[in-house]
């Protein structure tokens, strides 16, 4: 069952470096078929490839066409049963791969896997969301996670939810991800449209739509150096982006009056929340103004 891992570069050479090595000895053992698609990097990261990995297929584009797209570039050129989208900022732990896989062949109705990512201070990050519908918004700006463990685990919400457990969820960043390659054919890979932020949210919403699963395996851990390539690109920028494209993925795959409504509920709950809890308001006021754009984006 061999995985065709692409990892997607832009200008993080020494993290991609890592990455890399990480990924050698299943290279090596047949499992995966490592992939990087460097996007126009200027930082001698494809360079650094064709010397020191000769092992990895390189595929190098003359502009940065984004993540999925890039993803999308490989799955065309190999026939891999696994399709999995990385990070050039995440380093495989051994055995983590494998064990992706094998936890997609005990679930058969499991499109896409999930690792458990581990940040540099060797914290959990969290990864792992329901679809952002009207229902979850709402429930969520009513507090209804204050009602029960049960409540606040079913909802993943971070910081309230066990990393430990392996679950169904509705969907994972895809910092590192395994897909199905006959999941990966019905979703119809990455929405070439979603240039950058929401395109796994996009993914896990087509993979769902076409009948299948996510699945959280958190005996498979991978390193992440979460958000490496964004920031350089965004800075402290990137919060709003993420959110922005959110907000547009909902405009277009749930229609104007989902997203508004939806807006507006996270707008109201961050209001009330600043207004009840003094010591946040800050950060909760800064949200509501974040949600703003929701109601005001046009298709």
């Amino acid at each position: 069952m061999t995985v065709a891992v692409a990892v997607v570069s832009w200008n993080t050479r020494e993290l991609l470096r890592g990455c890399l090595e990480s990924l050698e000895a299943d290279a090596e053992a047949g499992l995966a078929e490592v992939w990087v698609v460097d996007n126009a990097s200027s930082d001698g990261s494809a360079d650094m490839v064709r010397s020191d990995f000769g092992w990895a297929h390189l595929l190098t584009l003359d502009e940065n066409v984004g993540f999925g797209p890039a993803v999308n570039r490989v799955a065309a050129r190999s026939d891999a049963a696994w399709i999995a989208p990385a990070n050039a900022d995440v380093a495989v732990e051994p055995g983590a791969l494998r064990a992706l896989v094998q936890a997609g062949e005990r679930d058969p109705g499991a499109g896409a896997v999930a690792p458990r990512l581990v940040l540099p201070d060797g914290s959990t990050q969290h990864s792992v969301y329901r679809f952002p519908t009207v229902p979850f918004t709402a429930a969520f700006n009513a507090g209804l996670y204050r009602v029960s463990r049960r409540v606040r685990e079913a909802m993943l919400l971070e910081g309230m939810w066990d990393p430990s457990r392996a679950r169904t969820v509705d969907w994972s960043i895809a910092a590192l991800l395994v897909v199905r390659r006959a999941a990966w054919d019905a979703a119809g890979g990455f929405d070439e449209a979603q240039w950058m932020y929401a395109e796994d949210l996009d993914l896990g919403w087509r993979l769902a739509r076409a009948g299948w699963h996510t699945r959280y395996e958190p005996s498979a851990r991978v390193r992440h150096h979460a958000s490496a390539s964004t920031r350089q690109a965004w800075g402290d920028d990137r919060t709003a982006r993420w959110q922005r494209a959110t907000y547009e993925w909902m405009l277009r795959r749930r229609g104007v009056t989902r997203t508004r409504a939806a807006a507006a509920l996270n707008v109201g709950g961050a209001l009330a929340r600043a207004a009840l809890f003094p010591r946040a308001r800050r950060a909760n006021l800064g949200w509501a103004r974040l949600h703003r754009m929701g109601l005001v984006l046009r298709g």
